[in-house]
């Protein structure tokens, strides 16, 4: 199985904080392989995998993925970005949204905000973590964060470049244009 750099970038991200990780409950959204959400769970979290409901290949690949790791008690569920369904709804609480390169087509940005601005509402204090691949210059979320009420921190890939493991600065394809960042709940806006 591939994995895409993004993921092999947050999955360092995640390793860099492992201390945090025990007992932080965790959802990887747009989980593919699951790389980043496996890393969690090996680190003490809670994890709850998702992939589209549309896609059942990509919801075995994420059982695949736990197996292939030897971890236990993940739970794997299709969520479909935009939607409100049952699965969503029924989703407990979180503390971390975790996704790699979900924003990879501009006609799926807003519902992948809106999915996790949902999932904000109900948990004002959990953060999205995410790290996407800069396709084009044209291409931003900075409309959307403002419309949906998010705010958003950069975080530099040099910042959690720890213990002299280089992933985030190797020559993988395609990292030089990978960026990370956190996307809270701007509770601020909402109250004026």
């Amino acid at each position: 199985m591939y994995v895409w750099p993004c993921a092999v970038v947050l999955a360092q991200y995640l390793w860099f904080h492992r201390q945090t990780l025990p007992n932080k409950r965790i959802l990887e959204v747009g989980a593919g392989v699951s790389l980043p959400g496996v890393l969690a769970a090996k680190c003490g979290a809670k994890v709850i995998l998702s992939d589209s409901a549309t896609l059942p290949q990509c919801l075995h690949n994420c059982h695949q993925s736990c197996k292939a790791n030897n971890i236990d008690g993940v739970k794997v569920i299709g969520l479909t970005w935009g939607e409100i369904s049952p699965d969503l709804i029924a989703l407990p609480p979180v503390d971390i949204i975790l996704a790699s390169d979900v924003f990879y087509e501009p006609e799926d940005f807003e519902d992948v905000l809106v999915t996790v601005r949902f999932l904000m509402e109900r948990n004002a204090d959990a953060q999205f973590w995410t790290t996407y691949q800069v396709r084009s210059a044209d291409w931003s979320i900075e409309a959307l964060l403002v419309k949906w009420n998010m705010r958003c921190t950069s975080v530099p890939l040099k910042t959690f470049n720890a213990d002299k493991e280089r992933l985030a600065a190797s020559d993988l394809p395609g990292r030089h244009s990978v960026q990370m960042m956190i996307i809270t709940f701007d509770k601020a806006s909402t109250t004026q």
